[in-house]
């Protein structure tokens, strides 16, 4: 099992993501993502929704092989991702003076 992922290159951290063993989160990820123990918030496919946060044991599903999602933020827990997604929506306010999280996150 090994996935292809994309990678905002300033990634959003949870406070229990050390930056040093990102590189080995990273691989554990694309290599077999059952056994990461992390969260990750990505962008939505969906043109109703801006982002996603999910368990990244989904990734073992088939359909992202096919369709690997663009990861913005890693987080411990799902209560840390949601933390993460405040801080971004906070820094996107600041900088855009709206919540286009997408437009942000992607230019």
């Amino acid at each position: 099992m090994s996935i292809s992922l994309t990678y905002r290159p300033d990634l959003y951290l949870g406070d229990s993501i050390n930056e040093n063993k990102l590189d080995k989160i990273i691989k554990k990820l694309e290599k077999n993502p059952v056994f990461s123990g992390v969260f990750l918030i990505t962008v939505s496919r969906n043109a109703s929704d801006q982002l996603d946060i999910f368990d990244a044991r989904q990734l073992a599903q088939s359909y992202y092989k096919k369709h690997p999602p663009y990861v913005v933020g890693i987080a411990g827990s799902h209560d840390e991702a949601v933390e993460l997604v405040e801080r971004l929506v906070q820094e996107c306010l600041r900088a855009r003076g709206d919540c286009a999280l997408k437009e942000y996150l992607l230019c």
